[in-house]
């Protein structure tokens, strides 16, 4: 049998071709079992052509990682429209999130279950796209203080806190709802809403809950 016949077209397009393979197979497979004869062959080019574009296995891993957390990203930033009260603008970036996480399994379970294991570089790639998030939650926790006092006095730190349980807890919930059937984006984005809203709500009110005090005072 000869060599897989490619039809000439611009290299970006053929390498995100590559990528869209690799994407659905690493997600679906995971990074070890992955094959890159399996890739080449879904993409429809030979495999020497896969080397020649993204060199090795971990290359072409990282490259689907650093696409895949690009987009999701994108696509948070860009469901959050300024000018919305805080809630509103939370609640339409976790819709954008479920969405997209809902939209595309593979390419979620490339950033969160197989680049999660696999140790470096892929693990350094992941902690900048969960920074991204948390960073961008952040802004809109502190922009909820802003609204909701004139003198706006959450510690730094707390803030900090918020958004990291925030995105933890919208990405296990993305886990939840792409593996439960008739569960959708904003079902999912209502539910964290309800958990996590609810609570910061009062938070912003001047009513935070507070720890019982200890025996010892």
């Amino acid at each position: 049998m000869g060599a897989v016949k490619t039809r000439r077209m611009p290299r970006a397009v053929r390498e995100q071709q590559m990528l869209d393979a690799a994407v659905q197979i690493f997600g679906r497979r995971g990074y070890m079992a992955a094959s890159m004869d399996e890739i080449a062959e879904l993409a429809g080019v030979s495999k020497p052509l896969v080397y020649l574009y993204l060199n090795s296995k971990e290359d072409l891993f990282s490259a689907c990682i650093r696409r895949e957390a690009a987009a999701l990203t994108q696509a948070v930033r860009a469901g959050v429209r300024p000018g919305l009260p805080a809630d509103r603008q939370l609640w339409e970036g976790l819709t954008a999130f479920f969405t997209h996480t809902a939209r595309h399994p593979d390419g979620w379970a490339v950033l969160h279950l197989q680049a999660r294991t696999h140790g470096e570089p892929f693990a350094t790639e992941i902690a900048a796209l969960r920074e991204e998030l948390v960073a961008f939650v952040t802004l809109l926790i502190a922009e909820a203080a802003r609204e909701a006092h004139r003198d706006p006095d959450l510690p730094e730190r707390e803030v900090a806190g918020l958004a990291e349980a925030l995105v933890g807890a919208a990405e296990s919930l993305a886990d939840w709802a792409n593996a439960t059937e008739g569960v959708t984006a904003r079902q999912a984005a209502a539910t964290l809403m309800n958990f996590a809203w609810a609570g910061l709500g009062d938070l912003m009110a001047g009513r935070p809950w507070t720890p019982p005090a200890t025996e010892d005072g």
